[in-house]
């Protein structure tokens, strides 16, 4: 039996077979991966089991898009938010802090930057929120839009049917929220300051 005609013996892998199957998927990897890179989409993952506070004198942003979506945890349970997606986004300082219940007592994991030593960037800054308050100044705003077809934000859509909003050129004061994840792309945290404490403070 000539080689062309042999049958595959038991265990082999058609590499043929295997990269009509396995190219596209890893070219679609690549594309997410660049895309994230930018700061355009925001990873999916399993969200902790603890929101975290975080909190900004003034935030201001090329654009706002949100709609709501629910986080999971790896125990399965589901997390409300609103996701707000944030164009260029620029704090005067930020302040997130988390609890996190440990064997020696309540723990404070606080994260501050900004303030004196300048503004703090992020490029498409999203955050999977609970709330959110502030005094806010926005430009034109489209509320009731279909999640699918937001655009304020690059990257940042829901599913097709589902309610969302948007606006142009946001400020907003006296930022404080509950949330349970943010992403974004080229922060610059300048003045970063990491501080872990036994009973310490959190931001509010």
């Amino acid at each position: 039996m000539s080689a062309a005609k042999r049958p595959l013996t038991e265990g082999r892998t058609s590499w043929k077979k295997t990269a009509v199957v396995a190219v596209p998927a890893i070219l679609a990897v690549g594309v997410m991966a660049s895309v994230m890179a930018q700061g355009a989409l925001a990873a999916s993952f399993a969200v902790s089991g603890t929101s975290f506070q975080v909190a900004s004198g003034k935030l201001t942003s090329s654009g706002l898009s949100s709609y709501v979506q629910t986080d999971r945890s790896v125990d399965g349970k589901g997390h409300p938010v609103a996701l707000l997606g944030l164009g260029d986004a620029r704090l005067s300082d930020i302040c997130q802090a988390a609890e996190v219940k440990t064997p020696v007592g309540n723990v404070v994991f606080k994260l501050t930057a900004g303030g004196a030593a300048g503004e703090v960037t992020a490029s498409s800054l999203v955050i999977d929120g609970e709330d959110l308050v502030g005094d806010a100044h926005f430009g034109t705003a489209q509320i009731g839009r279909d999640a699918s077809t937001l655009d304020a934000v690059p990257g940042v859509k829901g599913e097709v049917g589902k309610f969302g909003l948007q606006a142009g050129d946001i400020e907003v004061d006296g930022v404080k929220s509950h949330a349970w994840s943010a992403t974004g792309g080229n922060f610059h945290l300048k003045g970063l300051r990491v501080d872990v404490s036994l009973n310490g403070k959190k931001c509010f």
